[in-house]
């Protein structure tokens, strides 16, 4: 890919025809439009093996390019690779296909690099997501996927989520406005994120005990001051709606 950001739109759907398939290239042609080079890749078509845990054995056992020997390292490069990623899922049973929770569950080779050599991969990397489902589910697929990407350190631009439960979503303009949105803001924000080499999580990034303590004393301050009031109104409650006059 070439240009000035590169967006990495996957489509999660078996269908490449679908309404998932449809809205990200909705999105990937408004990145385009901004600049940005896009590359779209079909999930199934790739083997994506089931995660086997590793981490919960040995922290540092989780790591790039991940013990399993499948297609999931061409898709960990590709995404190296680009600035951003847009993933578009449909919504089986509230939740999203086996196989895009395969994807995203191996995803954690590269966040767990935190504790490989001190930082995420996939960190100061834009993220944009697109969910559909002809049933109730799409909001919390939604939801899940953009917190779970954003725990992984990637950023969540403003209106870079959209989601719907319509038959045929590619004939309502407002949907087509909110998918374009997608790739629009993951675009803009690749943009301002390319120039940004802060290091976002630190594992330590305050004096911990002290802080602790500071805010124990505090809060220990502030109720003192307060105990006998609250205890008071309390004992109001207690005593029932006569006393609250």
């Amino acid at each position: 890919m070439s240009g000035e950001v590169r967006v990495l739109g996957v489509n999660g759907s078996p269908r490449r025809y679908g309404s998932a398939y449809k809205l990200l290239r909705v999105a990937l042609g408004a990145a385009e439009a901004e600049g940005a080079a896009a590359k779209l890749v079909h999930l199934y078509d790739y083997e994506i093996r089931p995660c086997l845990g590793c981490v919960s054995d040995m922290q540092e056992a989780c790591r790039y390019p991940c013990v399993i020997e499948d297609d999931m390292r061409r898709l960990y490069d590709e995404l190296l690779e680009a600035d951003a990623m847009i993933l578009a899922t449909p919504v089986y049973w509230f939740g999203v296909p086996g196989h895009v929770k395969n994807f995203i569950d191996r995803l954690t080779a590269l966040e767990n690099m935190i504790f490989v050599e001190g930082r995420s991969w996939l960190e100061g990397k834009v993220a944009g997501v697109i969910a559909v489902g002809n049933d109730s589910g799409d909001v919390e697929v939604l939801s899940e996927v953009a917190l779970t990407l954003n725990f992984m350190g990637m950023a969540i631009p403003p209106w870079g989520l959209s989601c719907t439960t319509e038959a045929d979503p590619i004939s309502s303009d407002s949907t087509l406005v909110e998918a374009a949105n997608v790739g629009r803001s993951v675009a803009l924000m690749a943009k301002l994120m390319r120039g940004v080499k802060a290091r976002w999580y630190d594992p330590k990034p305050v004096d911990l005990e002290g802080v602790r303590r500071a805010v124990v004393e505090e809060a220990e301050r502030e109720f003192l001051r307060v105990r006998d009031t609250r205890w008071q109104q309390i004992g109001r409650l207690l005593r029932g709606p006569s006393e609250l006059g």
